[in-house]
């Protein structure tokens, strides 16, 4: 990890200093990372007494983050010149405006404050931003600014933000001997209160039946590609119609491919509408999945990136295809 300095949450104090009112918005499609560094920007701003609303463009598909959906809305509340004015916008998880999907309301023009981890973006012209790659989650970060500006983190906070820890670390999987930064830090939220046994229990259970159905399928229809180092596989219109898009488990799926002897990245694309798909990206240590991703309008990760565009599963197969050839 990058060297976290006062300076750093200096300059989001000063920020938070600035505005009377505030929009705390992460990605489009959230996961645990994005939606625990939501919330503990949130408390940042609880501290300083600062209002503000919780946005997201969601789906929360995801079950493990369904409960906090309640805290955030896609509506933003109607603001006059000079409101908007006084308002800051922080993003984070994320630096791209459009990667925060379909917001009811005008995000662009605000000052605005990024806290990202991702290798690929594209920061807005004049945003301030805090940016480590080499952090393996976005709620790291939103700690240390916490732990700088606020102090220890109360026991509801913490597990917040361990959870989002160990859901972008595949529950510590993805960590390697260079973040042992990452793992203090990750050590002192357990101090302040985070039970690991129940972190796990909250990411992994309570999966709906229908997604273990779903995971056979996805399964069946993986394909080798690149004398089997590259497996994609892919989610029709009727599957979703057929099994719903609550609860899924891409982590499972991944992680069943990545453990098959030869294979060193996986594809999982889904047809979202007649012409466009999402896709997600995963890889063993060596291939670098974002330089794939960003060819597609995505990003990310050098080991987990994510994608959306036109276009129809069978004629982007031979295109990602094509493109992992150049990097394998």
């Amino acid at each position: 990890m990058a060297t976290f300095s006062i300076s750093d949450a200096e300059r989001l104090k000063k920020f938070i200093d600035g505005h009377q009112f505030f929009f705390i918005s992460g990605h489009k499609e959230p996961d645990g990372d994005c939606i625990s560094s939501c919330i503990g920007i949130a408390a940042i701003l609880d501290h300083f007494n600062k209002p503000y609303t919780l946005l997201s463009a969601g789906p929360f598909k995801r079950a493990e983050i369904k409960k906090y959906e309640d805290r955030f809305t896609n509506m933003m509340e109607f603001q006059t010149q000079s409101e908007r004015d006084e308002t800051g916008l922080i993003i984070v998880d994320c630096s791209e405006l459009h990667r925060l999907g379909e917001i009811d309301g005008d995000l662009k023009g605000f000052d605005t404050f990024i806290i990202d981890h991702h290798k690929t973006y594209e920061i807005p012209e004049g945003a301030e931003t805090f940016s480590d790659s080499h952090s393996p989650a976005c709620a790291i970060l939103v700690q240390q600014f916490y732990e700088t500006l606020v102090g220890p983190c109360p026991k509801e906070l913490a597990e917040i933000l361990f959870f989002g820890f160990c859901t972008d670390t595949g529950y510590f999987r993805f960590i390697d001997n260079t973040q042992s930064d990452a793992l203090s830090a990750a050590t002192r939220l357990v101090e302040y209160g985070a039970n690991p046994k129940e972190a796990y229990k909250e990411i992994n259970s309570g999966r709906p039946y229908s997604t273990r159905k779903l995971l056979g399928i996805m399964l069946s229809r993986a394909e080798r590609y690149l004398d089997g180092r590259l497996v994609i596989t892919y989610e029709t219109m009727s599957d979703t119609k057929q099994y719903g898009q609550e609860g899924r488990d891409s982590d499972s799926l991944y992680q069943l491919l990545l453990s098959s002897e030869g294979v060193e990245a996986v594809v999982f694309l889904r047809q979202e509408t007649e012409n466009t798909c999402t896709g997600g990206f995963r890889s063993q240590d060596k291939i670098d999945v974002s330089l794939v991703a960003a060819k597609f309008g995505g990003g990310g990760h050098k080991n987990a990136s994510g994608m959306g565009c036109e276009g129809k599963i069978e004629n982007l197969i031979p295109q990602i295809v094509k493109e992992f050839a150049k990097i394998t």
